[in-house]
């Protein structure tokens, strides 16, 4: 009777330790306190970088929020899109709503990790918990963050262009681009609320505004009274104006960004989208009140750990990065 109690009971813990096995293989690796007992201070350092720059400069809050999301979906989520060659300098030209104050910040960050933990926390972990932070300090969600990726060592310019999904997508576009990287359509509605922060130039969206069809129109899907209102901020090949993107709460994260979809005023085709699929609009509408900001914070704390599983090296692939601006 004591050994069958006995075989049993290693049964349950070879059972569990499967599980468990098969879960953080699920995840990538990555686990939430990864630097733990590495550099147990890791996020404190990187929180304090962050809520000290927005709280002088919130409007660097959207391209350091960006810039997480658009290295997940360039090459997953190793940090390349901060690696400073000629042809990554190209990609960082070539997208739009970064910048380069917010590529500073990063390496601030890393400098202050680096003389604390030298070579343990890695550049791409420190974009994850920067979105994070960003977020937070404008009081918006607030989520755990797994941690544990590790850097990678290529940056290519092709692979930009290719994976990055641009405002002018259709729904069609947008929920493939999203399925490619094990993303849903929910994940989808949720990240665009994202546009919640910051600006876009004019040149984003001035085909809505002047040249929709190539027949000078302009498009039937935005609201003409907010048509009219762009048309003052934006004339024809205008390059340099910037427009807030929720505006009169463009530095401040909440649900509004679903309001002024629903009500067809979202800035990008990519925006005006999301009311062509029956659940991304559903999540539209159904978050376009005061009434769906908490559910909207959970959501997108949900989301962005989903977005943050994309493509991620872990273990012994890639680097710990001792400058995220280049391989060691």
């Amino acid at each position: 009777m004591a050994t069958s109690k006995l075989l049993s009971y290693l049964f349950l813990q070879l059972t569990f330790l499967l599980f468990v096995l098969d879960l953080a293989n699920a995840q990538g690796g990555l686990n939430v306190g990864f630097y733990a007992k590495s550099c147990p201070k890791a996020e404190d350092i990187v929180k304090k970088v962050i809520f000290q720059t927005i709280s002088t400069t919130p409007s660097l809050a959207a391209p350091l929020l960006r810039m997480h999301f658009h290295d997940c979906f360039v090459r997953g989520c190793e940090g390349s899109i901060l690696l400073n060659s000629s042809t990554n300098q190209a990609e960082k030209d070539a997208i739009p709503n970064l910048s380069l104050r917010g590529f500073q910040i990063i390496d601030k960050a890393k400098s202050a990790l680096e003389k604390a933990c030298p070579g343990v926390v890695s550049c791409a972990d420190v974009l994850a918990i920067t979105a994070r932070d960003v977020v937070s300090a404008l009081n918006g969600a607030h989520w755990n963050v797994e941690t544990g990726r590790r850097d990678g060592r290529v940056s290519n310019i092709t692979e930009a262009f290719m994976n990055l999904l641009p405002p002018t997508a259709n729904i069609t576009i947008l929920k493939a681009g999203f399925a490619r990287k094990g993303l849903s359509a929910k994940d989808l509605v949720v990240l665009s609320g994202g546009h919640t922060i910051g600006t876009s130039h004019c040149t984003a969206f001035s085909n809505r505004l002047y040249n929709f069809t190539g027949k000078g129109d302009t498009d039937p899907t935005l609201d003409p009274n907010y048509i009219a209102r762009l048309k003052l901020k934006c004339k024809p090949n205008d390059q340099r104006t910037l427009v807030e993107m929720d505006p009169g709460s463009f530095k401040t994260f909440d649900q509004t960004y679903f309001t002024l979809v629903s009500k067809r005023r979202g800035l990008f085709q990519s925006d005006a989208a999301l009311l062509d699929d029956s659940e991304t609009k559903a999540y539209v509408q159904s978050h376009a009140a005061a009434v769906g900001k908490s559910s909207f914070f959970k959501d997108f704390g949900v989301s962005m750990v989903n977005m943050g599983r994309i493509g991620v090296l872990t273990g012994n692939a890639g680097e710990i990065r001792k400058v995220c601006s280049k391989i060691n």
